[in-house]
């Protein structure tokens, strides 16, 4: 029988400065200074930051210019999103320690039902006490644990259970917060409406608009007005979420719907074979990570932003799946070819999606070349057929160097084999899962002597 929801247990672990913490981890000069993970380029953006810089008002998702200007004296450092995933990998065996309902959200954030396994670990305040004292002793960081009966409360509890940092210093916050079940409506009502799933800024204005700031205004609405003004789903949605009624379960798998690799440059580029080198790591890298999930694609898509901030996406799904690069790359190719260029491209990046897994039987299919054999081919699509074709037969041919590919990656490092397009002045340079997914690692005008640049050094 399911369990009521009122006896339901769900934990929210967050890290605490996730990425920053890792870095300081591995460097030790770091301790105690304001860092900065993200881009340091004049585009770059803010990836996470310690608290030593959250006390200067620098957060996530900021431009890393206004970060910057925030704190003179930070240290900017370049993400290494492969250091990410090794201590994710290792926080996540933890949960799967006192759960196998795990919902991992990113890298450093996850759901945990842990109601059949209150029993035998004690309640939920102590279970998250535990998982907190394994992450400080066997990872050597720091997490927040939100405690409630729905997965809405356990993430407010989380985020209520962190340490505060501002102008006056950094407070250590309760580490683990619980909100039991006749607690809600008090722990809700003064929160303000965003903290709230689904309240961006246009919802935020719209609500505003009603005289609704708190999530205690909007639950003294009736539905009927909610949904009045903001539509029948969204607005029965929010009405439920403000009375602290959220029946989502956790779900254990979460299958990605695409992996890719995408880059802002640190100058808009136009020169064709520029852009296609770049693609070409970008393929590197993606195709490396579907091989790595041990699954195969047939979609391709490139994805543009230009000059003007306009966002192009071009894309083609393949009669069966690939997973070698050079079997993408002719696709991709093909693709970024049909784009015209004369605005400059300020991002790029391809995207592999429609999954298979490896080793699922696939049927072969006959008369390539008739443009009805190609699931996007129309009229005029001569080079794109081409290149669907190319595809094909490279996946056919590149099976067995791929694996050798692979196999040399893995005992000597991804730098130490690639495609000689990929070698210049400073050798083979091969696109890292997550390289430069935040902005120019430094401004223009050349590469910092390492990967850690003081904030007011450009």
């Amino acid at each position: 029988m399911a369990e009521r929801p009122a006896d339901r247990v769900v934990l929210h672990v967050d890290m605490d400065a996730f990425f920053a913490s890792v870095e300081v981890l591995d460097d030790p000069a770091l301790v105690g200074r304001p860092v900065i993970v993200g881009g340091a380029g004049p585009r770059g953006v803010v990836a996470a930051c310690t608290y030593e810089a959250r006390r200067f008002g620098v957060r996530s998702a900021m431009a890393s210019s206004v970060a910057r200007r925030l704190c003179p004296d930070a240290v900017f450092v370049a993400g290494r999103y492969h250091r990410y995933v090794e201590e994710s990998t290792k926080l996540h065996a933890i949960f799967e320690d006192v759960t196998p309902l795990v919902e991992g959200i990113s890298l450093d954030e996850a759901f945990l039902d842990v109601t059949g396994a209150v029993r035998l670990l004690g309640d939920g305040p102590s279970i998250a006490a535990g998982i907190r004292e394994r992450v400080a002793d066997e990872l050597r960081l720091r997490c927040s644990v939100g405690v409630g009966r729905s997965k809405l409360i356990a993430k407010l509890a989380s985020k209520a259970a962190k340490p505060v940092a501002d102008r006056a210093g950094i407070r250590e916050g309760p580490g683990v917060v619980e909100v039991a079940p006749a607690d809600e409506p008090g722990f809700l009502r003064p929160l303000p409406i965003r903290a709230l799933w689904g309240v961006g800024p246009v919802t935020a204005t719209r609500l505003e608009g009603l005289g609704v700031r708190t999530v205690g205004d909007l639950a003294a609405l009736p539905s009927a007005t909610l949904e009045r003004h903001l539509g029948n789903a969204q607005g029965a949605h929010l009405s439920a979420l403000s009375r602290g009624i959220d029946d989502r379960p956790v779900v254990p798998v979460q299958e990605a719907k695409s992996i890719g690799h995408e880059e802002t440059f640190p100058s808009d580029l136009w020169d064709p074979d520029t852009l296609h080198r770049h693609l070409g790591r970008m393929v590197e890298a993606a195709s490396s990570h579907l091989r790595d999930a041990g699954l195969v694609a047939r979609t391709v898509t490139v994805k543009l932003r230009f000059g003007d901030f306009t966002l192009i996406t071009r894309s083609h799904t393949l009669a069966r799946p690939v997973d070698s690069a050079p079997a993408v790359g002719a696709v991709a190719g093909a693709l970024f070819d049909t784009v015209d260029l004369a605005r400059g491209v300020r991002l790029l990046g391809v995207s592999l999606s429609g999954f298979t897994d490896l080793g699922v039987g696939t049927q072969l299919t006959l008369a390539l070349d008739d443009p009805d054999g190609h699931p996007d081919a129309g009229p005029g699509d001569g080079p794109l057929i081409r290149a669907h074709e190319e595809a094909l037969r490279l996946q056919d041919t590149w099976g067995g160097i791929t694996e050798a590919v692979d196999a040399i990656r893995a005992r000597y490092g991804r730098s130490s084999v690639g495609p000689a397009s990929l070698v210049g002045a400073s050798g083979l340079r091969v696109g890292e899962r997550g390289e430069a997914q935040w902005g120019p690692p430094a401004p223009p005008g050349g590469e910092p002597p390492d990967r850690r640049s003081p904030a007011g050094s450009g």
